[in-house]
C-alpha cells in the first residue's frame, strides 16, 4: 500500500507541474495519461471549472441499450457488495444509463455530472475513463490524480470501448467508477469482460436481422421460378435466375430501387424501366426485426424486353420563350423561361423516367399537375423543359410563393384574357404560401379552370410538407395528377452526365473537366440539397482550379463526407479542417494528426464518424 500511495503522490506532483508548465514528467506518468493531459490542455479544459455538457436527444431505446441491458444487470448483481457505479455511453461519450450498487457513490457522481444525458468527452472534462477511451481507442484505468479535472480526483474509473463486431465501429463505452480507496485492478478485467459480452449480443442482434432476411430469401426462392433478390444493410443476394437474366448494371439499378422502396410506407410493388430497355416488375416483402427494417426481398419479373427509350431520342434545340405582351408589375416574379442546352428529361434513372412520363401524361391530358420532391431536385426546370418541348410556340408564367402579394395575379388575369397562345402557369413552392396567399391563388385557379383559354396549370411543393397542416392543403382539390421528382441520391446512374452538364453551364467556354478521383468523391456523397448543391460545389471547385482537370481537393469539404447523418455546424467546420489537413499532408494520417494537434486514434475516430474515406 505505501508503494501505491507513493505512486499516486508522484503523479499528483507531476500533474501540478504540468498545469503550471505544460510539460509532464514522463517517468512518473503513464504515456497514455500524459498524452491525455496534453490533449485536454490543448482543448482548453479548465482543470478547476470546466463542466460536462448536457444533451436531451439520446437514443435510450436503441440497439446498444437493448443489447447491454442484461449484461449490466448481471454485472450489477455480481458486484452488489462493492460500492461502485456502472455507466454506459453512446458513440459520442454521452451517458445513456447509470447503475449504482451504493447510494453514496451515486450521490457523489451526481455532483460531478457523471449522469444520464451528460457528455464525458475528453475535450470537455479532461482525462477520464470514458472520453480517454474514445481518444486512445483502447481500455483505460484512470485512478485519482491521473484525472485532469480536480473534481474527478476522488474517483477511479475503468472504461473500455464497445465495438460492433461486424463494422468495427465504436458504439459506446462501458465504465465502472468508484472512490479511489475502493478501487482495484480487478475493475479493469470486469469491465472488459462485460463489454465483450455486450459485443456478443450486438453480433447476435445483427445476425437476427440478417438471418430473417436470408430465411425470407430462401423461402421466396423455393416458391418461384423467377429472379429473386434480397437487399439489407451491406448484404445483397440474388438467386441463379437473377444472375442469368440481369447483368450487373441492371442488378445494381434494381438494388438501389429496392432501397428506395424500403423506406416507403406503401406496399412494395413497383415497375421500372432499366437503362438497357428492359421493363421489370418487383413485388417485395419488408423484413422487420423489432423496430428496425432489416431489408427487403423482391421477386423480379421481366415485363418487356424493349430496347429503345423515347426520352433519349429527342434533344430540344436552344430557344428563348417570350412572355405574353402584358404589363408586368414590380411585385411580380413573372419570368421568361429558356430551354436548357441539354435535355433534363434524358435519363437512365427509372425514377426520373417515371417522373418524365407522369409530367408528359398530365400535360397531354391538360390536367392540373402537382409536382413534388425535395428542394433543389429540379422540379421546376423539368416541368418547363417538357412543356416547351411539347409546345414549341407556348409561353410560361411563373409565380414564386415568396413574392405573391395582394395584386400578384392582376397582370396574369389580363394576360389570360389577352392571348390565345398556349400558356403554362407554374406556381412554385405553394407549401410556403400564407393563408392570404392561398386564398388569392384559390380564386385565380378557379378563374383559370373556368376560362376557355389554352392554359396549363402546374404547382411545385416540397414533399416533406405533405403531412403538415399548412394552408396550402386547401389548394390540393384543384389538381388532378401528382408526380414525384426523385432526389439526386436516387439518380446515381445520371451523375456523370449531370456533372458534365452542370460544369459546362457554370464554366462557360473554359477548358475544364472532372478527374476520375473527383468523380468518385461526388458519387460517394448524398447531396442533401440536390442539384442546387452540386452546382454550388462545382462553382467552388472552379475557384480553386479555374481550368484543367478538377481534383478531389478542389471540391468543398462536405463532399468528402459519406456519413449517413446530418452534421452540426461545428462538426461541418471540424470536417473541413480535417480534410484540408489531410490534403496538406498528402493523405498521411500521422502528419495530419500532428498538424491538427490531436492523437492519431482521435483522427481515425473522426474520419470514421464523418465518413471520410477518399483522401
Amino acid at each position: 500500500m505505501p508503494e501505491l500511495a507513493n505512486r499516486r503522490l508522484r503523479i499528483a506532483i507531476a500533474r501540478a507541474d504540468f498545469l503550471n508548465s505544460g510539460r509532464a514528467q514522463t517517468e512518473a506518468v503513464p504515456d497514455i495519461v500524459a498524452a491525455s493531459w496534453k490533449r485536454s490542455f490543448s482543448a482548453g479544459v479548465d482543470a478547476a471549472t470546466s463542466q460536462a455538457n448536457y444533451h436531451n436527444d439520446l437514443d435510450v431505446s436503441g440497439r446498444l441499450m437493448r443489447c447491454s441491458q442484461p449484461i449490466i444487470g448481471r454485472l450489477s448483481d455480481g458486484t452488489r457488495d462493492m460500492p461502485l457505479s456502472i455507466a454506459l455511453t453512446d458513440s459520442k461519450a454521452r451517458i445513456l444509463r447509470r447503475s449504482d450498487t451504493d447510494k453514496t457513490i451515486g450521490m457523489l457522481l451526481d455532483k460531478v455530472s457523471l449522469a444520464p444525458g451528460f457528455e464525458y468527452a475528453e475535450d470537455g472534462v479532461g482525462t477520464n475513463g470514458i472520453g480517454t477511451v474514445f481518444e486512445s481507442g483502447q481500455p483505460i484505468y484512470i485512478v485519482g490524480p491521473e484525472h485532469f479535472h480536480e473534481q474527478l480526483q476522488p474517483f477511479a474509473c475503468a472504461g473500455t470501448p464497445i465495438m460492433d463486431p461486424l463494422t468495427g465501429k465504436v458504439e459506446g463505452v462501458l465504465d465502472i467508477s468508484c472512490l479511489t480507496e475502493h478501487s482495484s485492478p480487478l475493475m479493469h478485467s470486469l469491465v472488459r469482460s462485460a463489454a465483450h459480452d455486450i459485443e456478443h449480443n450486438l453480433l447476435i442482434d445483427r445476425n437476427q436481422c440478417q438471418q430473417a432476411l436470408f430465411e425470407t430469401f430462401v423461402r421466396l426462392d423455393a416458391r418461384t421460378r423467377g429472379a429473386v433478390m434480397a437487399v439489407g444493410g451491406t448484404v445483397v443476394m440474388g438467386n441463379a435466375m437473377a444472375q442469368s437474366l440481369l447483368d450487373p448494371a441492371e442488378q445494381l439499378t434494381i438494388q438501389e430501387h429496392v432501397r428506395y422502396l424500403m423506406i416507403g410506407h406503401d406496399r412494395p410493388v413497383d415497375q421500372i424501366a432499366l437503362a438497357s430497355g428492359k421493363v421489370v416488375r418487383m413485388r417485395g416483402t419488408r423484413i422487420v426485426v423489432g423496430k428496425d427494417i432489416a431489408g427487403m426481398v423482391v421477386a423480379v419479373d421481366i415485363v418487356s424486353e424493349a430496347t429503345a427509350s423515347a426520352h433519349e431520342s429527342t434533344v430540344p434545340e436552344d430557344r428563348i420563350v417570350e412572355l405574353p405582351s402584358t404589363k408586368v408589375g414590380s411585385s411580380l416574379n413573372i419570368a421568361a423561361l429558356s430551354a436548357p442546352v441539354a435535355t433534363l428529361s434524358a435519363s437512365r434513372s427509372p425514377l426520373w423516367k417515371r417522373a418524365v412520363d407522369g409530367i408528359e401524361s398530365a400535360l397531354a391530358d391538360h390536367g392540373a399537375l402537382l409536382v413534388m420532391g425535395e428542394t433543389g431536385s429540379g422540379k421546376f426546370s423539368l416541368v418547363a423543359e417538357i412543356y416547351h418541348r411539347a409546345s414549341p410556340g407556348g409561353r410560361s408564367l411563373v409565380f414564386d410563393a415568396a413574392n405573391i402579394g395582394r395584386h400578384s395575379y392582376d397582370d396574369a388575369e389580363e394576360a389570360l384574357e389577352a392571348t390565345s397562345v398556349p400558356t403554362l402557369y407554374i406556381f412554385r413552392n405553394i407549401d410556403e404560401l400564407s393563408t392570404e396567399g392561398v386564398e388569392r391563388l384559390d380564386t385565380f385557379l378557379i378563374a383559370l379552370a373556368e376560362s376557355d383559354r389554352p392554359a396549363y396549370i402546374t404547382a411545385t411543393l416540397s414533399d416533406a410538407n405533405l403531412d403538415s397542416d399548412l394552408p396550402f392543403r386547401d389548394l390540393l382539390a384543384h389538381f388532378q395528377q401528382a408526380v414525384t421528382v426523385p432526389p439526386l441520391r436516387h439518380r446515381t446512374e445520371d451523375l456523370p452526365d449531370l456533372v458534365s452538364r452542370v460544369l459546362t453551364t457554370v464554366a462557360g467556354r473554359r477548358d475544364v473537366s472532372i478527374g476520375p478521383a473527383a468523380m468518385r468523391v461526388i458519387t460517394g456523397y448524398t447531396w442533401p440539397r440536390n442539384i442546387r448543391q452540386l452546382e454550388e460545389a462545382l462553382k467552388s471547385a472552379l475557384l480553386k482550379r479555374p481550368v484543367g482537370e478538377i481534383q478531389p481537393e478542389d471540391l468543398p469539404g462536405y463532399c468528402h463526407n459519406t456519413a449517413r447523418r446530418h452534421l452540426s455546424g461545428m462538426e461541418a467546420m471540424e470536417r473541413d479542417v480535417i480534410v484540408k489537413a489531410l490534403h496538406d499532408a498528402e493523405g498521411n494520417r500521422v502528419r495530419a494528426a500532428m498538424a491538427l494537434g490531436i492523437a492519431r486514434s482521435s483522427l481515425y475516430r473522426k474520419l470514421k464518424s464523418f465518413g471520410i474515406t477518399t483522401i
